[in-house]
């Protein structure tokens, strides 16, 4: 099955979050092609989540689960760490007060 390229994955999300008046930067531009993509999302309250793409053995799908959350710092750290293993790794960081990503919706997934 073909997959996406990891640009046009990021290119996508952005146009979403943008639809939904969410603002979103990408503050690692990684493999434009095959990169790994974290989200972190900062509910401007000094807290955060970090989200990476998984892959569920039972379902064989791909699912997004929760990497590290906590203050903003520590969440900072582990993108730092997750990027000194993987330069080609995209972050994309995600500001909403209601804790919004759109991660759960349909398409965003792939």
């Amino acid at each position: 099955m073909m997959r996406l390229t990891a640009q046009f994955w990021v290119q996508a999300y952005l146009t979403r979050l943008r639809l939904a008046d969410i603002p979103a930067y990408v503050v690692a531009h990684g493999d434009d092609t095959a990169g790994a993509v974290l989200v972190k999302l900062s509910t401007l309250d000094g807290q955060a989540k970090v989200f990476e793409r998984r892959f569920d053995l039972m379902s064989g799908q791909r699912r997004w689960d929760i990497l590290s959350e906590g203050t903003e710092p520590d969440t900072d750290t582990v993108i730092a760490r997750q990027r000194s293993y993987d330069p080609d790794l995209w972050v994309i960081e995600v500001e909403d007060r209601q804790g919004r990503h759109l991660l759960d919706e349909p398409g965003l997934s792939e």
